[in-house]
């Protein structure tokens, strides 16, 4: 991952430039990875779709102000920090590197599941020879734009 693991590598001394990088998204392999998963018996719940959608705006909220304040977003997540572990250094440089991937996202969606990337997805994961992760495609019911929608509406 190019804002986390990448960066641990250099910073245990490896020189960007013995490096050689692959991503995932030009070897036709990315895969969706973090999300908001639920029940499909919640959807049909005004109450939790109602609460699941304050909760996404917020947190597209803390995005938005991430990417637009990286240094202000690494003192936060710093402070935060009850190990004492983070350093400001790092945790400026991630969230440099995730703002430059959520503004080439190629979605002025934020948090919007793009139908095509889930249908990658399952193509990846159906795609494992004898030992696949998944057995069968799961369909159009296993996503649902209900909560970014409820979040999103004006």
């Amino acid at each position: 991952m190019i804002y986390n693991e990448y960066w641990q590598v250099v910073d245990a001394g490896v020189k960007e430039s013995d490096l050689v990088t692959f991503f995932y998204e030009d070897q036709g392999v990315a895969s969706l990875e973090d999300g908001l998963y639920v029940l499909d018996s919640k959807l049909k719940d005004p109450a939790f779709v109602a609460r699941s959608a304050k909760f996404l705006r917020a947190t597209l909220k803390g995005w938005n102000d991430a990417v637009k304040d990286p240094g202000e977003a690494a003192k936060i997540v710093v402070a935060a920090d009850p190990s004492g572990s983070a350093t400001l250094k790092v945790q400026q440089r991630q969230m440099e590197n995730v703002a430059k991937l959520i503004t080439t996202a190629g979605t002025p969606k934020l948090g919007y599941l793009e139908p095509a990337a889930y249908e990658r997805t399952v193509k990846v994961l159906l795609a494992a020879g004898s030992s696949p992760v998944i057995k069968k495609d799961p369909g159009k019911a296993a996503y649902s734009h209900v909560v970014w929608e409820a979040a999103t509406k004006k």
